[in-house]
C-alpha cells in the first residue's frame, strides 16, 4: 500500500510500512486460494503466526514485524517453547506453520531470505489414535433416547459417522444436496477442495431417513435450511457442540476411553481393515492424500493380521 507525503517540491509516494495483521491476511487469502484450506486450518495458521509476533514484540520491546524476524529469533521463540513444556506435537506444528509462512514471505518478494532455512522439524513419535471395539461402538450408538427429536438427530449422526468415516466438520455441514437417498452415498469436499463418495449402508441410511421423516421438522420449527443436522435454533451444530455429545453419551454407556472428536471415524477405519478391507479403500473412503497417513491403521487392525496369520500360517 501507497501513502502520499507532502515536500516542498510538492506531493510523492512512498510505501506504507507492512502490518502483521495485513501479511497475515495475504497469506491466509494465498493458503485459501492455492489449497481451498477449511476456516479451522486457516485459524490454526494464523494463531501461530500471531503467537510468534507477540513473542517477538515482548522480545525486542515494541519492534514485532514478522518481516524482520531473523534466523536468530525463529531458534530462540521455538527454544522458549521447549522451555515452556510445550508439546513436541506443537512446537512441531508452529515451526511448519512459520516455515510456509516465511516461503510465502519470500516468494512474494517481502524479505530478501528465509529466516526458517535450514531448522530441522524434530521427527515425531506417531500416536496410535484412540479407537472404539466393535462392542464399544454399539453401546455408544444405542446411548441417545429415541423418544426425543435431539436423540434421534443424535442416533442419525453417529450412525452417518460411524458408516461413513467423515471429518466432524463434514459432518456437521452436510447438506441434504450432498446426498443421495437411491444409491446411499454422500457426496463429500474434504481437505484441499477434494471431492469423494462416501457410502452410507443401510442401517446410517434408514436412521438418516427416520430422522428426517420423524424429528427434523419438530426441531427447525418453520425454519427452512439445506442443512441435515441442526439444533433447536435451525443452525448447524458445532464441532464443540458435537464433541460434548460424544463425551457425554460415552460417560452415559460406561466407556472410560480417552475419545476426541475423530474416534468413530478411526473405529471405522480401523474395523474395515480388521474386515479384510484394502489400505487403498481406506485410504479413499477417508479421503487421505497420501498413503502413510492411513497406514497408522494397520498398526492397530492387529486382529485381523492374527487371525490371517493363524488362517495362512503352517506353524499358525
Amino acid at each position: 500500500m501507497e501513502i502520499l507525503l507532502k515536500s516542498n517540491a510538492g506531493y510523492y509516494a512512498m510505501r506504507a510500512p507492512e502490518t502483521n495483521a495485513g501479511l497475515l491476511d495475504e497469506f491466509s487469502d494465498a493458503l485459501w486460494l492455492e489449497d481451498g484450506l477449511s476456516r479451522n486450518t486457516l485459524d490454526s495458521y494464523r494463531n501461530d503466526l500471531q503467537l510468534f509476533g507477540e513473542w517477538l514484540n515482548k522480545r525486542n520491546q515494541g519492534n514485532g514485524i514478522l518481516t524482520e524476524a531473523t534466523h536468530a529469533d525463529l531458534l530462540e521463540f521455538l527454544a522458549s517453547r521447549v522451555s515452556a513444556k510445550m508439546k513436541a506435537s506443537t512446537t512441531s506444528r508452529e515451526l511448519s506453520s512459520l516455515k510456509r509462512f516465511y516461503r510465502f514471505l519470500l516468494r512474494q518478494g517481502k524479505i530478501s531470505s528465509d529466516p526458517s532455512l535450514n531448522i530441522e522439524t524434530p521427527k515425531l513419535q506417531r500416536h496410535l489414535p484412540d479407537s472404539l471395539s466393535e462392542k464399544e461402538v454399539e453401546l455408544l450408538l444405542s446411548a441417545p433416547d429415541l423418544r426425543l427429536p435431539l436423540g434421534l438427530r443424535d442416533r442419525a449422526m453417529l450412525e452417518v459417522l460411524y458408516a461413513s468415516g467423515l471429518r466432524v466438520s463434514e459432518l456437521i455441514n452436510l447438506r441434504y444436496s450432498q446426498v443421495s437417498m437411491d444409491m446411499g452415498v454422500l457426496r463429500v469436499m474434504g481437505k484441499g477442495r477434494k471431492e469423494r463418495l462416501a457410502p452410507l449402508g443401510e442401517e446410517a441410511l434408514e436412521w438418516l431417513n427416520r430422522y428426517t421423516r420423524e424429528a427434523r421438522a419438530a426441531l427447525l420449527n418453520g425454519i427452512v435450511t439445506d442443512t441435515i443436522f441442526v439444533t433447536t435454533r435451525g443452525a448447524a451444530m458445532t464441532r464443540q457442540a458435537f464433541w460434548y455429545l460424544i463425551k457425554r453419551y460415552a460417560q452415559q454407556v460406561g466407556i472410560t476411553k480417552q475419545l476426541s472428536p475423530h474416534t468413530l471415524r478411526h473405529a471405522f477405519a480401523t474395523h474395515l481393515l480388521n474386515h479384510g478391507a484394502d489400505l487403498r479403500v481406506v485410504q479413499l473412503l477417508l479421503g487421505h492424500a497420501d498413503i502413510s497417513t492411513t497406514q497408522i491403521y494397520t498398526h492397530i487392525a492387529r486382529e485381523r493380521l492374527k487371525q490371517l496369520h493363524a488362517s495362512h500360517h503352517p506353524r499358525g
